[in-house]
This record gives C-alpha cells, sequence and structure tokens, in this order.
C-alpha cells in the first residue's frame, strides 16, 4: 500500500513538473525584435572582441562610463542619463551576457575577462580618461578597472559593489543557476513571476515595480544566448581581493541602499575602510538598485562628487 501512494505521488508530482514547464517555456525572443522595443534614438552598436555591443551616448561634459549589474542593462541607468546629461556626457553599455549585447563568444565571463572588455570598449569609443561608475557586478568591473588603470579613471562610484568574498547567501535565482538539472532545464523553462520576485529582492518600495519594469528584465533575458550566458556567469568564481583597495590613491564615492537584501550594508562600510580616499553614503529609501529605484537624490550626489575640484574628501 505504501508503495502505491509513494507511486501515485511520484506521478503527481511529475505531472504538476510538467504542466509547469509547459506554462512556463519561452522560446528566444528574435534579437531584431528586441532591438525595436529596446534601443533609444541614442543608442549605437559597435564590434568588441566579435561581440556588438549595445551602448549609449548622451550629454557632453566630462565622460562617465556606467556600467550595470547582474541580469540587468544599460536601461538600469536612464534615471541617472537623464539627469547628468547637461552637465556629462554619459556612456552606459550592455554588458558581456546581458542586455542586447549578448554572450561573450569565448564564453569567459571572469572578472579579468570584464575588465579586459572594459578596456577594449573605452579604446574603441575613444576615451582616454573618465569618471566610472559602477552597480553590484558593474562596481566590481569598476574597482578591478580602476586597480589595473588608474591613469584612465579619474574619480570612481561604487553603488551596491560586489567583491567581498561570499561562500552563501546567494540571492534565488543565482542558486537556481547553479542547481545541477534545474540550470539546464532554465535554458527554456523561464517562469515570468521568477523577475518579479527578483524585483522585489532588489527593490525596497514594491510600488515602484510595474509591468513595463518586470517585462524589460524579463525579455531581455529571453535574447539568444542570454539564457546560457547567464548560467555560464554565475558558475564562474568570482575571486578578489578587496585589501588591494588600500593602495587606490582616486577619489571614490560608495552609494549604498540601506535595505540592500543582496550585498550586505557591511561590505559597504569594508570598502570605505579599506579605501583611503572614499566618503560613504547611505539612502534609507533604497535597495540594491538605488540608481534605479531612487534616482534623483543618487544622481545629485553623484553630480557633487564629480564635480568637485578637490581631489580628497576631508
Amino acid at each position: 500500500m505504501k508503495k502505491k501512494y509513494l507511486y501515485i505521488t511520484i506521478i503527481t508530482v511529475a505531472a504538476i513538473l510538467a504542466v509547469l514547464a509547459v506554462i512556463h517555456y519561452h522560446s528566444d525572443i528574435p534579437l531584431e525584435e528586441l532591438k525595436a522595443r529596446y534601443t533609444y534614438p541614442d543608442s549605437h552598436f559597435l564590434d568588441v572582441q566579435g561581440m556588438n555591443v549595445h551602448y549609449r551616448r548622451s550629454g557632453k561634459g566630462a565622460p562617465l562610463v556606467l556600467l550595470h549589474g547582474t541580469g540587468a542593462s544599460l536601461h538600469t541607468w536612464e534615471g541617472w542619463t537623464k539627469a547628468l546629461k547637461d552637465s556629462f556626457e554619459l556612456i552606459s553599455l550592455d554588458l558581456p551576457a546581458f542586455g542586447l549585447t549578448g554572450p561573450n563568444p569565448q564564453g569567459d565571463y571572469s572578472i579579468e575577462a570584464y575588465t579586459r572588455f572594459l578596456d577594449a570598449f573605452v579604446e574603441a569609443v575613444e576615451l582616454d580618461s573618465f569618471y566610472l561608475a559602477g552597480n553590484s557586478l558593474g562596481g566590481f568591473i569598476a574597482w578591478e578597472y580602476a586597480l589595473a588603470h588608474p591613469e584612465k579613471t579619474r574619480k570612481l562610484i561604487l553603488i551596491c559593489s560586489a567583491g567581498w568574498p561570499r561562500r552563501k547567501g546567494l540571492p534565488f535565482a543565482m542558486r537556481l543557476s547553479r542547481t545541477p538539472v534545474v540550470k539546464d532545464i532554465m535554458k527554456r523553462v523561464t517562469p515570468r513571476p521568477m523577475f518579479r520576485r527578483t524585483l522585489k529582492e532588489v527593490y525596497y518600495d514594491d510600488r515602484k515595480i510595474n509591468d513595463s519594469l518586470a517585462n524589460r528584465y524579463f525579455e531581455l533575458f529571453l535574447r539568444p544566448g542570454n539564457r546560457q550566458a547567464y548560467i555560464n556567469r554565475i558558475a564562474q568564481p568570482q575571486e578578489a581581493d578587496p585589501q588591494q583597495l588600500a593602495r587606490l590613491e582616486i577619489p571614490v564615492l560608495i552609494q549604498w541602499g540601506a535595505h540592500d537584501a543582496w550585498i550586505p550594508l557591511s561590505d559597504a562600510y569594508r570598502f570605505e575602510e579599506t579605501l583611503p580616499n572614499a566618503r560613504l553614503i547611505i539612502y534609507d529609501n533604497a535597495g540594491h538598485l538605488p540608481m534605479e529605484e531612487i534616482p534623483e537624490p543618487t544622481s545629485k550626489d553623484a553630480r557633487i562628487f564629480l564635480s568637485a575640484a578637490s581631489s580628497k574628501f576631508e
């Protein structure tokens, strides 16, 4: 009798999973269709390291390069672009594995590879020196780049930056991408509700999460090659030694959401303690994406920081 019930249970669970797989199965969205939806009038495409990189160049003034985080795209900087383009030339881009740029043909998503890519990109768009800002993974890439190229990085902004070693506490979507079998299923079965759940993790104010926002994250994930690239990136170790930042002399602004559920606020204090010339601002009404969730105050503080003539914080 017990074996009969076990058999029925297994069949039932399998049937439920099969139904869910059918409901949440999604094919890739053709690239040209995504371009029609998610490019700006000032969007550009440029061949860098075998990738047709999507980037946006807006405004006039000193150049500010903007790097997004995992699962995001250059659209996360829209608020900053609107607020700062009167005084700065803002250059945002879809990093390899994300947005309209898509996968790296070499399949290398190490921080070293991203750093090399960024240097190739800034050379291709003819930037000799610039301000640099990054969120989460983008922050990690930004400070590694600043260490490797201090002569090109005039000032640095780290927003809820990754980089301090972490062995546990990964976000739900990242844990799924490292789970055997599940990660293979994710290449085709991609639940749309998972993206709204993820946004609720990275936003503090859920009222700011709308269908347009959730659809953008979801649909860009369905760009051909992006799902496999995401899984490959998560699988690669992101080792670093943030203590090296003690030798970085350039001014650094650290911006952090007090309610960041992905990277603890304690990491912000570690960056502040390690960097010799840093200032930390904590925002009580933001989560992991302060520049997207509250662009007005974060861009205002960025403007003050970048416009300051002094190279040292008092």
